[in-house]
């Protein structure tokens, strides 16, 4: 499995405080089945981002943990005004692996009412956001065309791993499966930020996704489109999401993100 959002860099935000920390949690990864992380640092008005420092510690993790696990590296993107007018001229600074998949985060409450221009501009530069757990924010689960309308956009979801299996409360968890049975995830990840309260864990949520919607499903989620994610190539065929469009005949004639119109002139 391949995990695309992690906290392991050590003593940068709320995540693993010191190095023997990320690696007790990259070792408890691997023996969950994970074989790659992405490290992924707040880039937020609390945790300044600071791309030296974060390859100076991922050298030092890949030190440590040697060809047991595969590292690379990414940020958990906040949408603030500073970071996107960053990200718009540095469209590498922030992505995976210097790609062009960014994850993107929320607020817990009061997205911008702008938020598709700001995806949009985004896109433009030529990044494709990865919308993080939209299962945990409050905003989106109360109003979920949001999230239809940024996935009409070309924008992708990634889901918590444990979401799924009951950790972030009921809620969360019947929203996931929701956008689960509407093939409106892409990913699931992590998030991990400790051994404990939020563990490196993706197993449990491969299981459940495997006995609820399908082991091709649960390998797709884990395994095929976070790596396409980690070696910046295109996603392959997605299932047909459901319930995307208003009606059948504008779902068959919209199934091209407007992005994917745009640049096809």
């Amino acid at each position: 499995m391949i995990d695309i959002h992690h906290h392991l860099l050590f003593g940068l935000d709320d995540g693993s405080p010191d190095i023997e920390t990320s690696v007790a949690m990259a070792e408890a990864a691997a023996a969950d089945g994970t074989t790659h992380i992405v490290c992924t640092p707040h880039a937020n008005d609390s945790h300044s981002y600071q791309p030296a420092v974060n390859q100076e510690q991922l050298a030092a993790l890949r030190e440590r943990l040697g060809d047991r696990i595969i590292l690379g590296i990414g940020c958990d993107f906040h949408l603030s005004w500073d970071n996107v007018s960053d990200a718009l001229e540095n469209p590498t600074r922030y992505t995976i692996n210097e790609t062009t998949y960014l994850l993107v985060e929320f607020p817990d409450f009061g997205i911008a009412p702008n938020m598709t221009e700001i995806f949009y501009q985004l896109q433009l530069a030529r990044m494709t956001p990865i919308i993080t757990h939209p299962e945990r924010n409050p905003t989106i689960t109360h109003q979920p065309e949001r999230l239809a309308e940024w996935l009409r956009n070309g924008c992708l979801i990634q889901v918590t791993a444990g979401a799924l299996t009951g950790h972030f409360g009921r809620t969360a968890e019947h929203f996931s499966n929701d956008l689960l049975e509407k093939n409106w995830v892409h990913f699931i990840a992590s998030d991990a930020h400790n051994l404990t309260s939020r563990p490196p864990q993706l197993s449990k949520a491969r299981q459940s996704i495997a006995s609820r919607h399908g082991q091709e499903t649960a390998d797709r989620l884990c395994i095929t489109n976070p790596r396409a994610v980690f070696n910046g190539d295109p996603l392959p065929d997605q299932p047909e999401p459901i319930g995307l469009y208003p009606d059948q005949n504008h779902e068959r004639t919209n199934k091209r993100s407007f992005l994917g119109r745009l640049f096809s002139r």
